[in-house]
C-alpha cells in the first residue's frame, strides 16, 4: 500500500492499517513535512507495539528526501536523522548507492517495525548496478566502501560520495583511508565500526545536520566508550555549520560539509601528516 502524506500529516488510518496486518508506505515529499506529523510518528507508530505488550506490531515505512538538495533554503533542508533515531521503536535507514537503496528498502518493507527511510534528492539521478534477481540488505549492517589502515572515515547518505573523493585524494598522498558507510543509524552496526576504529586508531565522522545533538555525537560517544585504548588522536566531526541552511549556492557550499573540510579534519587527526 503506497499512501502519500496529506497536507497537515497523515490520517491515523495508515497506522491502523499497519496494526491490521498491512504494510503501508508513507511518502513525504520531503522529511521537513514530517514535522506536522511528528506526534503520530513518535507517539503512535514508535510506541504502539510496546504499549500493547507486543499485540500490535506496526510494519510501516516512512520514506522521502532528507537533508539539503539545491537552493531549497532552510525550511526544506533539514537533516532529520537525529530527530528520529532518538526514539526506541523506530528504525532509521539511509543509503548512497542504487544497489543499497533497493536492498535496504525491500528489507524495510519486510520489517515488522516502523522504519524511517531517508533518501536524497541529489542522488535520485545517480545510476549504478542493481541485480535483476531478488536480494535484501539486512538493516543494521554497515558497508565498507573502501578498505584502509591509517584513518577511518564514518558517514552515511550522500556524504559517502564526498568521502570517496577524499579517500582518492588521500591515496595520492600515501594515506590509506577506510570508509565506513553506516547505512543504518538505528540499529547501529557497532561491530563493523569498532573493528575499523581498532585497526586505524584515527577517526573522522562526517554528516549533514548540525554538530550539536547530531548522530555524529552519539557515534563519537560510543567510540570513546568502547575503543578508547585504540585511539591515537581525538575523534573529529565535520558537519553543517551552525546556521540555518541558506539559499544561495555559494553559501550552501560554505555551510555544508564537503571534501575540503573533511580533508582538513583528516590532516588534523593525522597530526599534519
Amino acid at each position: 500500500v503506497d499512501t502519500p502524506i496529506a497536507e497537515g500529516g497523515f490520517a491515523g488510518l495508515d497506522i491502523g492499517a499497519a496494526m491490521a496486518g498491512m504494510r503501508p508506505i508513507i511518502e513525504f515529499m520531503t522529511w521537513n513535512f514530517s514535522f506536522v506529523a511528528y506526534d503520530q510518528v513518535i507517539n503512535s507508530a514508535a510506541k504502539i507495539y510496546q504499549m500493547s505488550a507486543g499485540q500490535y506490531p506496526v510494519p510501516m515505512v516512512f520514506r522521502g528526501p532528507n537533508g539539503t538538495a539545491e537552493n531549497l533554503a532552510s525550511q526544506h533542508s533539514t537533516s532529520v536523522e537525529s530527530l528520529y533515531a532518538h526514539f526506541p521503536g523506530l528504525k532509521v535507514v539511509t543509503y548512497a548507492t542504487a544497489y543499497d537503496a533497493k536492498g535496504l528498502l525491500k528489507s524495510a518493507i519486510r520489517d515488522n517495525n516502523p522504519v524511517c527511510f531517508l533518501e536524497s534528492e541529489m542522488t535520485y539521478g545517480h545510476k549504478g548496478e542493481v541485480p535483476d534477481e531478488e536480494y535484501l540488505i539486512p538493516l543494521g549492517k554497515a558497508d565498507l566502501k573502501a578498505v584502509g589502515s591509517d584513518v577511518t572515515l564514518v558517514t552515511w547518505g550522500k556524504q559517502v560520495f564526498h568521502c570517496q573523493a577524499v579517500v582518492k585524494t588521500l591515496a595520492e598522498r600515501g594515506v590509506s583511508a577506510e570508509l565506513v558507510d553506516l547505512r543504518s543509524l538505528r540499529p547501529l552496526d557497532h561491530e563493523t565500526l569498532f573493528r575499523s576504529v581498532a585497526k586505524t586508531g584515527r577517526v573522522v565522522v562526517t554528516h549533514e545536520g548540525h554538530l550539536f545533538s547530531g548522530v555524529g555525537a552519539e557515534i563519537v560517544a560510543r567510540i570513546q566508550e568502547h575503543c578508547f585504548d585504540y585511539l591515537k588522536a581525538p575523534v573529529l566531526r565535520v558537519a553543517n555549520r551552525d546556521v540555518p541552511q541558506p539559499y544561495a549556492s555559494v553559501l550552501e557550499q560554505a555551510v555544508n560539509p564537503g571534501p575540503e573540510r573533511i580533508l582538513a579534519a583528516v590532516d588534523q587527526t593525522l597530526g599534519g601528516r
